[in-house]
């Protein structure tokens, strides 16, 4: 399926993505540093965990509003806020004294924003596309979300110390793009059913709205898998970087000293370029295989590759074992994200969607305890910990997308018997 055959919406849904994600990127890794500088660390740190939380909150009702109204509506209006809450930063950060309480302020606003945005955008994907072209689209997002990641941070890395205004202006400009390009190119789909008001009370329609969702054991299964499979991979840049950061002796290459810190960087940019240059090579080479295969087979990398990284400490050692948990990464991950997508009702892929989101902020509280976990054992044992974790993931997954399709068969027959 060539870029042409790709119906408009997933062109339109493809391309705001990736200057949405990089404008993203460009900022997010900087907001601890910013905070920490103008408030305090404890400020800082109490301030960007109560801002997750509203994420995950504010992202459950923007799946309900995306069942319950028109998506092309609810993607233009958070679009919109979105970019006024970038330009109240930027006004913010206008030479003189920083107003730090309006950027506060701006930034919750914005994670607000974006998170009732995102689970629209994600069912837009959904209802644009067929199970047939599915896996397709979800490689090539795949691959732009790591470039648009790569990008942005690069952007970000360039721009933050030295020419802040300037980075937050041009997030801005980029930002306030993308409603008009949703305005003017997205398409209605007059054929998806919206999810209708079933309770006077709005809570009480939101929680309702989340049962199925909640009530569906294979779709549990995978989600819980998902958290389980990420955390490996969240793990890379929390306990891993401390661990590396601490125990990796430096290597010199010439008058070049490679620590932990500049090996935790390599690790990261490794993962990018082997992604970006490697995704539709290895799904070609995949699609050869039953899908069934393909997902176990790359999560077997996967595991293998980053249970030797939780431990290793030799840099070869550690760039092999990256490259195999990449491969691994771009073997499994567009069959699961097709067949879960595959699992989700046309009437409530919004809610489906933000509730699949559980996997992200589960995986991320795992990777954020396995610090603390790893001041009590041995990085050997951390290993261990991270091989049951990555077991228990995959077993969910495969039998959550899986299992039932396969016992369907037996059912059907006893049924008639």
């Amino acid at each position: 399926m060539n870029w042409k055959q790709y119906p408009r919406n997933i062109k339109v849904r493809l391309i705001t993505s990736f200057f949405n994600r990089a404008v993203f990127s460009a900022v997010m890794p900087f907001m601890a540093l910013f905070f920490a500088d103008a408030m305090g660390k404890v400020w800082a740190g109490s301030f960007l965990m109560l801002t997750v939380a509203i994420s995950f909150i504010i992202n459950l009702i923007g799946g309900y509003i995306s069942d319950r109204f028109q998506r092309k509506k609810v993607v233009i209006w958070t679009a919109s806020l979105s970019a006024a809450m970038f330009l109240a930063m930027t006004i913010s950060l206008v030479p003189g004294e920083p107003l730090i309480w309006l950027f506060a302020f701006a930034y919750t606003a914005f994670i607000v924003t974006s998170s009732l945005g995102r689970p629209a955008i994600h069912a837009i994907i959904i209802d644009s596309t067929t199970p047939e072209n599915r896996k397709a689209v979800y490689t090539l997002e795949y691959w732009l979300t790591n470039l648009s990641m790569a990008i942005g941070a690069a952007l970000g890395g360039l721009l933050y110390v030295s020419h802040q205004l300037e980075l937050f202006a041009l997030l801005t400009f980029t930002s306030a793009c993308l409603p008009i390009a949703y305005a003017l190119w997205l398409t209605d789909d007059k054929d998806v059913q919206l999810l209708e008001k079933q309770h006077q009370n709005v809570l009480l329609d939101v929680i309702g709205s989340y049962r199925i969702a909640f009530r569906d054991a294979p779709f549990v299964k995978v989600v819980a898998g998902s958290t389980f499979i990420f955390a490996a991979e969240f793990t890379l840049n929390s306990y891993i970087g401390v661990r590396l950061a601490q125990t990796f002796k430096p290597v010199s290459i010439g008058s070049f000293e490679l620590d932990g810190v500049r090996m935790l960087s390599l690790l990261n940019i490794q993962n990018m370029l082997l992604v970006v240059c490697f995704t539709f090579l290895v799904s070609r080479a995949a699609d050869r295989f039953k899908k069934q295969h393909v997902l176990l087979g790359g999560l077997l990398l996967y595991s293998i590759g980053y249970i030797a990284i939780t431990s290793a400490n030799v840099w070869y050692v550690l760039l092999a074992f990256n490259l195999l948990a990449t491969i691994g990464e771009l073997v499994y991950s567009p069959v699961r994200n097709t067949e879960q997508a595959n699992m989700m009702p046309d009437d409530k892929r919004g809610s489906y969607s933000a509730f699949s989101g559980i996997s992200f902020s589960g995986a991320d509280m795992l990777a954020r305890s396995s610090i603390i976990l790893g001041a009590y054992l041995a990085p050997a044992m951390m290993s261990v910990y991270m091989g049951v974790l990555l077991l228990v993931g995959t077993a969910l997954v495969y039998s959550g997308l899986f299992v039932r399709k396969e016992k369907a068969p037996e059912i059907e027959l006893s049924n008639v018997s």
